[in-house]
């Protein structure tokens, strides 16, 4: 099915016409429609064009209704009942009750909800999810995976192509410090027979291994100097070592897969291309922006400076693409990975969701990408930074003794958190000990997810897991109570009561906006692909969460007064908010269990 014009989009059409109308120079003038607290909508279009007609905005105002297609009852079943002039020649503007019901019918009677796809999809590749090989994932990772993960949901449902890349950290000296000490302790890294947790399994061991030879190396001049040719072996392709890192890396996919899994994203292995993913090209990377004159020696280091980056003492600050060893920083990989992801992808979006601490390396990095012309007019990059994790003292979340809170331990307690409010109403309405879990598990993943994705990016957050898991306020476990009320009246509902449009009714106001903000849902999304803001789709659902919850309290659904069919009708609203906030919540990686 086509998909469904909303409303806004029709008023925007019919002021449009009349305006040109009513002022024939100002053919395609954006009216400048808003939804309104005075009426549905409101034009504000109509001062500006009558400043640069030199004209009296109430008249130019009232020449522009005189304009619009005939209102109110009966008018050809139009979208506009009613059009007020207000103050200096705003137009107020209500939309007809019949309208909303027909919307809200061709949303519903449409798989993608009336949700059209993009006009020109294009090529993103999105890098996020950033795990460190050898190394437990903490809550610093969190945010990365979570926003990274929506982003790519809603712009794939858009009908975008987009090319999941996570930039696993896997390449570096403390490999050649790992495989050493592998080589000197080969069976650090067996399996046992029965392991009940592969993951966790995984994970202790590589911590196990990485803390030994740390210590090892830390103490043992001899033991750090074959570390130190371990690594000129691994960065030269000796078999050998090559296979045992392998091992490390496929160990931590093990463990990243077990943790992925916990937070309910999928992590495909094809997806994972890591710093070694572009070794071979470093070396021609800088030959390149070296023969360009992009980038100049200096101190024997390979770097590009910018007139416009300057430390505190005034000193050029520049990206170092070589060091002065020879060895290669993040630059030259993350400017190959560049160098991929356009001329070989043919990417024309790169989008970097990393914490907001690798601004200025971001800014560099596509800088000289530019000048190096591997960025070009048609290629958009994007970093998008997002703040840090707070506890309740405003500081970084840290544990009681300072350290970084491992990821799994954060998911365990909001799951268990979460599976207590569960239990508490679940008892109730006689839900079974397997429902109560794994609706437990559903909401305490989908609380964490929520509370990150409905603050704005660059906002730092505070994590606090007893306003996570509340059943009031801005949460997700809100939103899902209010799907899960939907499916509580399509349960009781008799065989003859089912969903079905009735135009000719009118509705009550908790309908109206209800409807109204229903036929938001595609605008919204397209917005949120359009500035990659998912807080904005989560504050969508919030309010189509509470205007259910009016309209749940004011008007009744399968006893309505109005008979069969306002029944119909309602439950018509039912479902369309219903598969709304399941769409909704999918797209932000969140679970809605039928029963709370």
């Amino acid at each position: 099915m086509a998909s469904v014009a909303s409303l806004s989009a029709s008023l925007q059409q019919r002021v449009s016409a009349a305006l040109a109308a009513a002022v024939p120079s100002a053919v395609g003038a954006d009216p400048l429609l808003r939804r309104s607290d005075r009426a549905d909508f409101q034009a504000n279009g109509v001062l500006g064009l009558a400043k640069r007609a030199k004209t009296n905005p109430q008249a130019l105002a009232a020449q522009v209704v005189e304009a619009l297609p005939a209102q109110g009852p009966g008018a050809d079943g139009d979208v506009i009942a009613a059009v007020e002039v207000s103050g200096p020649g705003f137009l107020n503007i209500t939309v007809s009750d019949a309208a909303i019901t027909r919307n809200v019918a061709a949303r519903a009677a449409d798989d993608r909800l009336g949700v059209p796809f993009t006009d020109k999809p294009g090529i993103t590749v999105v890098d996020y999810a950033q795990p460190n090989v050898a190394k437990e994932m903490h809550v610093g990772h969190l945010r990365s995976s979570v926003i990274g993960d929506a982003i790519v949901q809603i712009l794939e449902f858009g009908g975008e192509q987009v090319v999941r890349r996570h930039h696993i950290g896997d390449w570096g000296t403390q490999f050649g410090m790992l495989v050493q000490y592998l080589i000197e302790h080969p069976h650090e890294l067996d399996h046992s027979e029965h392991e009940a947790n592969a993951g966790e399994a995984s994970m202790s061991r590589l911590d196990r291994l990485y803390k030994a030879s740390g210590a090892l190396f830390r103490s043992d001049e001899a033991f750090k100097e074959r570390s130190r040719r371990r690594v000129v072996d691994l960065q030269a392709g000796d078999p050998e070592t090559v296979a045992l890192w392998q091992r490390f890396v496929d160990e931590s996919k093990i463990y990243f897969d077990s943790v992925y899994r916990k937070l309910d994203i999928e992590i495909r292995d094809e997806d994972i291309v890591g710093e070694s993913g572009y070794n071979d090209m470093l070396a021609e990377t800088c030959e390149l922006l070296e023969k360009s004159g992009v980038a100049v020696e200096s101190h024997g280091a390979l770097c590009v400076f910018f007139d416009d980056i300057k430390g505190k003492d005034g000193e050029p600050v520049p990206l170092i693409v070589r060091k002065a060893d020879g060895g290669y920083g993040y630059a030259a990989t993350d400017l190959s990975a560049i160098r991929n992801r356009t001329g070989v992808l043919h990417a024309d979006t790169l989008l970097y969701v990393v914490d907001v601490r690798q601004s200025l390396h971001f800014k560099m990095v596509f800088e000289t990408a530019r000048r190096a012309g591997w960025l070009t007019d048609g290629v958009t990059a994007r970093h998008l930074p997002f703040g840090t994790l707070l506890g309740k003292d405003g500081k970084p979340f840290k544990t009681r003794a300072g350290e970084s809170v491992k990821l799994e331990d954060l998911l365990d307690e909001a799951v268990q958190r979460a599976t207590a409010v569960v239990r508490e109403k679940g008892e109730k309405i006689g839900l079974t000990e397997a429902e109560i879990t794994a609706n437990g598990t559903q909401v305490g993943i989908g609380a964490v997810k929520y509370a990150d994705l409905s603050t704005s990016l660059g906002r730092d957050y505070v994590f606090d897991l007893d306003r996570m898991v509340s059943l009031n306020g801005d949460t997700s476990v809100y939103i899902q109570y209010a799907y899960a009320r939907t499916q509580s009246i399509f349960r009781k509902a008799a065989q003859d009561q089912r969903a079905a449009a009735h135009p000719e009714l009118a509705l009550e106001p908790a309908e109206r906006a209800l409807g109204l903000h229903l036929d938001a849902f595609g605008d919204t999304l397209a917005e949120v692909a359009k500035v990659y803001e998912p807080h904005r789709l989560a504050s969508y659902l919030y309010q189509l969460a509470s205007l259910f919850t009016t309209f749940y309290e004011q008007c009744p659904v399968l006893t309505a007064e109005g008979g069969p069919a306002q029944v119909e009708n309602r439950l018509l609203l039912c479902e369309l908010t219903a598969r709304t906030l399941r769409q909704g919540l999918s797209l932000l990686g969140i679970r809605t269990p039928d029963r709370l």
